[in-house]
């Protein structure tokens, strides 16, 4: 029996919907500017549509109702709302969620003006709120996909707006890593990314996925 210097953290997990069993996480990838108009206003060229990825850790996921803190380091934490895409056996998909990116954006454009990893802007603690998994098909391809906060409405646009489709970014992810049933992928997240604040309530949603409700703590 294998003797653990201290106890193991536990699995980070997502909650299915209808289901007692959960999802348990092995590791979140995220796809960088895949819709045209955020990465025009990141300042980036869309002509240019390769996929690139960044990675947050397992344990930033924020699920089953949970709010997360606003974090420290950052006086710029911006909200990305995202299709997340859950990886099952054999490497297929196994359902969908609604995510939020959190986001350091000042730290994010520092590294980037420096050339330096993104780690401290995008994979910090509770940077992964996720909503509860969907299983088997993706209700709609062309589904609207929205984030409000406090009620007004931030980000709006439809998955159909994706340069890589789910599949696509499949393909480049395989060809970078062995994906393993567990696996996330942030699949992009369109115009309107901005700012947030403590006490912000924000509401993210895909027609046809569970929608994901948190506040912004102090």
């Amino acid at each position: 029996m294998t003797q653990w210097l201290f106890p193991p953290a536990p699995t980070p997990s997502l909650p299915i919907v209808d289901e007692a069993r959960r999802f348990p996480v092995r590791r979140i990838l995220c796809v960088g500017q895949n819709y045209a108009a955020h990465a025009r206003e990141m300042g980036a060229d869309p002509s240019k549509p390769a996929p690139f990825f960044f990675s947050k850790p397992a344990d930033a996921l924020v699920v089953d109702g949970a709010d997360p803190a606003y974090p420290t380091a950052t006086a710029n934490l911006h909200h990305e709302v995202e299709l997340v895409v859950a990886i099952g056996e054999g490497g297929t998909i196994a359902g969908w969620a609604v995510g939020v990116d959190l986001t350091r954006r000042d730290l994010q454009s520092e590294a980037k003006a420096k050339g330096r990893p993104w780690e401290a802007g995008k994979a910090f603690d509770q940077s992964a709120p996720c909503g509860a998994l969907t299983l088997g098909a993706l209700p709609d391809a062309d589904a609207v996909i929205e984030l409000k906060v406090n009620g007004e409405t931030r980000q709006s646009g439809r998955l159909s707006d994706m340069i890589w489709d789910p599949a696509g970014i499949l393909a480049k992810a395989n060809d970078l890593w062995s994906l393993q049933p567990g696996d996330l992928i942030f699949t992009g997240t369109p115009e309107g990314v901005g700012p947030l604040v403590p006490g912000d309530r924000v509401e993210a949603t895909i027609d046809g996925l569970a929608p994901l409700r948190f506040t912004v703590k102090s």
